[in-house]
């Protein structure tokens, strides 16, 4: 028994932009990106919001879009329990983003909530799905042996749905970041299943940013209140604003930082499940950087065919690039059914975590 991905979905925005055009408003080159980074191209949401991203994600992974990959049969909105929004870029403060989302598709019962991960939106979304499904499952059989109600909200399908808007974040004068993100979104849908293993373990972990390596303000920080002295004056407020509105990257300490994360949470998750690297069909992982999906590689001493390279056409989508990469491989018919796979991410936080599931 267990939490089975029962559809998976992806949306990006129409925009493709190349690394030509970053050249023409940065110092760099597709001869400087390329080997640095595996990125050709990214798709930049000029006109898409985050709802509008997530939904259409959400749609497909429901079969309400084509587009998508279902298990089986098409998904009934309604029959959705709780939604799970792992994302920086939520259009609104409140209400959540994954509330907008609810609205968007008709899922009139779902329960719904953001998370704030960075890039291991892939996996705290899912392993909090996983975790939650368990509970309501044994929360149930409790009851059902009590001859009683089940004492909490009864969770069966929960869609997790991870949406960016990254390039609302980017400072596009800064060539060390702005070639890396892109916008997009995806989706999974979980179902609890009593004859079926679906997620087979997960690992999670929190490091303290002491210094800072990857950093984005929030863009009320710095807010004058009316009760300082400095709301006196107009322009003093102005001039005391130190909130910075962009994210900001110390690259090599985060190329070091994730190049390790990756290689510990995978091994964690697998030993977790009783697997080695050799058992796992495909990785999914978070696609922050070519360079660490294969310093993950030779470290685990497996080849690069082994793991979902999509990085090259949507660049890094934070929490929503290991479930976009997921949806690729299984509608590319890279994963079937009764395979094991491995999901892994890693980011601001900073977070990092894996998760094994059998399809």
């Amino acid at each position: 028994m267990g939490s089975v991905i029962i559809g998976s979905g992806k949306s990006l925005p129409e925009r493709v932009v190349t690394n030509d055009e970053l050249g023409q408003i940065v110092d760099t080159t597709d001869e400087w990106i390329v080997p640095r980074t595996g990125i050709h191209t990214r798709h930049i949401a000029v006109h898409e919001t985050g709802t509008d991203l997530g939904a259409q994600a959400s749609a497909r992974a429901l079969g309400l879009e084509a587009g998508g990959w279902l298990r089986e049969e098409t998904i009934d909105p309604a029959s959705i329990d709780m939604i799970i929004c792992p994302t920086l870029t939520a259009d609104a403060h409140f209400p959540s983003q994954a509330a907008l989302i609810r609205e968007r598709i008709g899922a009139v019962n779902a329960v719904c909530f953001d998370m704030s991960c960075a890039c291991s939106g892939c996996v705290y979304g899912t392993s909090t799905a996983d975790m939650l499904l368990l509970a309501s499952a044994t929360d149930r059989a409790a009851a059902d042996t009590a001859g009683r109600s089940p004492r909490r909200n009864v969770l069966r399908r929960i869609l997790v749905v991870a949406t960016e808007r990254l390039s609302r974040l980017v400072d596009w004068t800064e060539r060390e970041t702005c070639i890396l993100f892109g916008d997009g979104a995806g989706a999974v849908v979980m179902e609890w299943r009593d004859d079926a293993d679906g997620m087979l373990s997960s690992y999670m972990e929190n490091t303290d940013d002491a210094d800072r390596v990857l950093w984005c303000d929030s863009a009320f920080c710095d807010r004058p209140l009316p009760f300082s002295a400095a709301s006196e004056d107009a322009a003093a407020a102005a001039a005391a604003l130190t909130c910075d509105p962009y994210m900001r990257m110390a690259g090599q300490a985060v190329f070091k930082f994730a190049t390790s994360a990756m290689v510990r949470c995978i091994g964690e998750a697998l030993d977790r499940a009783g697997l080695a690297p050799a058992d796992i069909t495909l990785f999914a992982p978070h696609q922050a950087n070519e360079r660490i999906i294969r310093y993950a590689a030779k470290k685990m001493d497996l080849p690069m065919e082994r793991f979902q390279v999509s990085i090259d056409h949507m660049g890094n989508v934070s929490g929503a690039s290991a479930l976009i990469a997921l949806n690729e491989a299984l509608t590319e018919g890279k994963l079937k059914q009764g395979d094991v796979a491995c999901m892994a991410g890693f980011g601001g936080g900073l977070t990092a975590g894996a998760c094994v599931f059998r399809i």
